[in-house]
């Protein structure tokens, strides 16, 4: 069973930063890609970034692109999300996941969630 804790968020304003962190335990985390999730009220559970089993590779949404960055540390079985540039449409509770079919951007790709934290960009 795997369990993973995200932390990090909080209300920002615009054009502020947070860094999401999310925790991993009880699989091998350093083997399955993971990523980055985030939904706002109302709306549908949309895909933020992706990062490889070894970080070598990385993929955004359109819409966070030059703004967040993904990274992960297998030896501390975390990966992180540096969101820079904040915006209010970014105001969302954000997600991390993990896969044991490689990079997608499709929820249904991914096999464990965390609870997911609250990020709050006020204008």
């Amino acid at each position: 069973q795997v369990q993973l804790v995200e932390s990090g968020g909080g209300l920002v304003q615009a054009g502020g930063s947070l860094r999401l962190s999310c925790a991993a335990s009880g699989h091998t985390f350093s083997r399955y890609a993971m990523a980055w999730f985030r939904q706002a009220p109302g709306k549908e559970r949309d895909f933020v970034a992706t990062i490889s089993w070894s970080g070598g590779s990385t993929y955004y949404a359109d819409s966070v692109k030059g703004r967040f960055t993904i990274s992960r540390d297998n030896a501390k079985n975390t990966v992180y999300l540096q969101m820079n540039s904040l915006k209010p449409e970014d105001t969302a509770v954000y997600y991390c996941a993990l896969g044991t079919t490689g990079l997608s951007v499709s929820t249904g790709r991914y096999d464990y969630w965390g609870q997911g934290t609250q990020v709050t960009v006020s204008s």
